[in-house]
């Protein structure tokens, strides 16, 4: 072997050339020369590819570029070196001989001449080609740099070459393990013979390789528990470990690794615990999941509200709901000397409506109550209300029996609820009975009774007819004081007329006078002025009359309509049989004395 070494600038430049090299150029001296030479100049030539095989240097050879950048011929012309370099790495015959050797011959070069940008741009692209620094190569640039006051690139050297180590050892590490045709305790014996050194930057960057292979990271880990020395800090170990075993094929080996945690007192790395989570609830692991929440609350430092919220959500939105796992959720958070808020139970709601689990939220309720959480009366009220959204009817209603058996008064809204939902189904009997009882439990609030009460009336009016509903409100409202809305009493009389029941739409008129609302009597004196009889017309008048005297309006109204439907005959039986004080009326005797008849007028108006 031929050492070939310059000094330069205070620097060091070490080359091994192999005596062979002498075969591939006629002189190493003469040929460097040559080469300084040709590039000495900022613009190279032509062709520097043909003059350089003319000078009989032959760059295909991989030792050949290595020998020439430490031959003293060259590497005294720092300039000419680094173009020559920089031409070769372009150059597409020049580049494929370029290896490790002649990169790190160049970073000698660059360091012994205090070249630091040049210096690092190498170091750069040889990692991007997978190349690692060289222990001469270090040696040399090191001494270089100290040798220059730069003491700042020789402390980046040394990191860099020890990261270089680093990445050396996870290399071999990740070969060993991905040895075709080898089962894993060869894997492991393996490992053990390699003489790697267990660091925590090791299992870094080693599970950052295979960590989509749990066989293999099961297998690293197992050599890293039983090769691992004492200084090596386990929460380093085993966050990685649970990071890449929570999954369901290894499910088995990330509860080990929690147990190990727990004994040793380590506590799982937040991003660990998030990212775990999320593929446990991702592929349906929900129990997994609560079993990881436990480990996590069980820490000193607290979950905060925002965790335990969004844990919940995800328990009772993903997969089966589990009602079981929602109460140990709540029990693991409240022992961890949390409180559980309202504001949760708002969110759950929430969570349920998107995906169409509304009528669960009784049973969330009692699960979450089991757990330790205390609802208020409204969080009961807020349930009901979700499950008659929801039409889950039954439960809703045997869930407000025990709410209130259980000591908590009801408002009349969640009652005016159950009673408008069943009324929109088919069991109108079973509104019926709970506006009753909805009566008796919470009293006789106008807004929420009113409104229960149309929709019963609605309800009642389309599965039962017109006259079922009209006896019905008649019993509340004689018997249990009730005051229907006036839109209530508008609508029984549409249908009630729709349906032919004209008598009973007389009674609902004197129903609203007894509340203080105006007669409505328009859907009557339409009917009646198109195929009414004069007992009808008779009827209506009867109904709109007040303390015996005729109401001179309704009259007036309906003699108007009977005679616009040209019914002459009818309005005249009718005014024969109507008091004197309406046949005398100036506004009734003008309308009739507008309308010319072939039978003679009335008596009363002809003596009039």
């Amino acid at each position: 072997m031929l050492r070939a070494a310059l000094t330069s600038g205070g620097g060091r430049l070490t080359a091994v050339v192999p005596r062979h090299i002498g075969r591939l150029f006629s002189s190493s001296s003469s040929s460097s020369s040559t080469i300084a030479a040709l590039f000495s100049d900022p613009t190279p030539p032509a062709d520097p590819a043909a003059a350089i095989q003319s000078a009989g240097v032959d760059l295909s050879h991989p030792d050949t570029v290595p020998a020439l950048l430490l031959d003293p011929g060259l590497a005294g012309n720092y300039p000419a070196a680094s173009r020559f370099f920089s031409w070769a790495a372009s150059d597409p015959a020049a580049k494929a001989a370029l290896n490790s050797r002649s990169f790190n011959s160049m970073l000698q070069l660059a360091a012994a001449h205090g070249d630091a940008e040049r210096f690092w741009s190498l170091v750069t692209s040889m990692r991007s080609k997978g190349y690692g620094i060289s222990k001469p190569a270090f040696r040399a640039a090191s001494e270089s740099f100290r040798a220059k006051d730069m003491a700042r690139d020789a402390d980046l050297l040394q990191d860099a070459f020890a990261a270089h180590g680093r990445n050396a050892a996870a290399a071999e590490v990740c070969k060993i393990l991905r040895a075709p045709g080898k089962d894993d305790s060869s894997n492991l014996a393996m490992l053990s013979e390699s003489r790697v050194e267990v660091t925590e930057e090791l299992v870094a960057l080693v599970v950052e390789k295979v960590g989509q292979f749990p066989r293999q990271a099961m297998v690293f880990f197992q050599w890293v528990e039983k090769s691992a020395g004492s200084g090596i800090c386990w929460g380093k170990v085993y966050n990685p470990m649970a990071k890449v075993l929570g999954r369901e094929d290894c499910i088995e080996e990330f509860r080990e690794v929690l147990r190990k945690m727990r004994g040793k007192g380590l506590e799982m790395d937040r991003d660990v615990y998030v990212t775990v989570t999320d593929r446990f609830f991702k592929r349906k692991m929900v129990e997994d999941a609560v079993d990881l929440f436990r480990f996590m609350a069980s820490r000193p430092e607290k979950l905060s509200k925002e965790d335990f919220v969004v844990f919940l959500k995800k328990v009772v939105v993903t997969g089966d709901l589990d009602l079981k796992l929602v109460t140990r959720v709540v029990s693991y958070y409240q022992h961890a000397g949390n409180e559980v808020k309202a504001l949760a139970f708002d969110s759950v709601l929430k969570s349920l409506r998107s995906v169409a689990r509304l009528g669960e939220s009784g049973r969330v309720l009692m699960a979450m109550k089991e757990g330790g959480f205390a609802p208020h009366t409204v969080d009961h009220e807020k349930a009901i209300l979700a499950m008659c959204d929801a039409g889950n009817l039954e439960e809703a209603h045997k869930y407000m029996a025990d709410v209130e058996e259980s000591g908590h008064k009801l408002g009349s809204k969640v009652w005016s609820s159950l009673v408008q939902k069943y009324s929109l189904g088919e069991n109108v009997d079973t509104a019926v009975s709970c506006f009753h009882e909805m009566l008796e439990r919470s009293g006789n609030d106008n807004e929420n009774v009113g409104s229960a009460l149309e929709a019963l009336v609605s309800g009642l009016c389309k599965k039962k007819g017109a006259k079922e509903a009209f006896k019905v409100l008649k019993n509340l409202v004689s018997k249990k004081i009730v005051v229907p809305w006036q839109t209530t009493y508008k609508y029984l009389i549409h249908n009630l007329i729709r349906q032919g029941h004209l008598k009973q739409a007389f009674e609902v008129l004197g129903l609203m006078k007894s509340h203080g609302y105006p007669s409505f009597i328009d859907p009557c004196i339409t009917h009646i002025s198109k195929s009414g009889t004069v007992d009808d017309a008779l009827g209506l008048l009867n109904a709109t009359s007040s303390k015996g005297l005729p109401s001179r309006t309704a009259h007036l109204r309906l003699f108007q309509a009977l005679l616009k439907e040209d019914r002459h005959e009818v309005a005249q039986q009718l005014l024969s049989q109507s008091p004197a004080s309406i046949q005398n009326h100036a506004d009734v005797r003008d309308i009739f004395s507008r309308i010319k008849v072939e039978e003679p007028i009335p008596a009363a108006l002809a003596d009039g």
